[in-house]
C-alpha cells in the first residue's frame, strides 16, 4: 500500500483501477486538493493497493504518514477501470 499524488485529473473515482509501473492497483481512497487555492492543476491524493490489501486498508491496520509517496503525473498512468463496483 502506499500515497501516490496525481498531478491533474484523470477522471477516476474511489474504486478504480490504475496501472502504475507495471502494476494494476486500486484506489481505496481519494483526496482532492487545489480546487480552491492551490496549483493550476487539481491534485488527487490516492492511498493505493492491491486487492490482497484492501482488508487492512478498511480496518485502518496500517499507519498513514508512514507509507511510501509516489508523485506522477496523470498522463504517466493508465486507467483500467474509472470506478470499481463497490464505488
Amino acid at each position: 500500500m502506499k500515497k501516490v499524488i496525481i498531478r491533474g485529473d484523470p477522471g477516476i473515482r474511489r474504486g478504480a483501477t490504475i496501472e502504475l509501473d507495471g502494476e494494476e492497483v486500486i484506489c481505496f481512497s481519494i483526496d482532492r486538493q487545489g480546487d480552491y487555492h492551490g496549483p493550476d492543476t487539481p491534485q488527487l491524493w490516492c492511498t493505493v493497493g492491491t486487492e490482497d490489501e484492501r482488508e487492512a486498508f478498511e480496518k485502518r491496520q496500517f499507519v498513514p504518514h508512514f507509507l511510501d509517496v509516489e508523485t506522477i503525473d496523470a498522463d504517466a498512468i493508465t486507467v483500467v477501470s474509472d470506478r470499481g463496483a463497490s464505488a
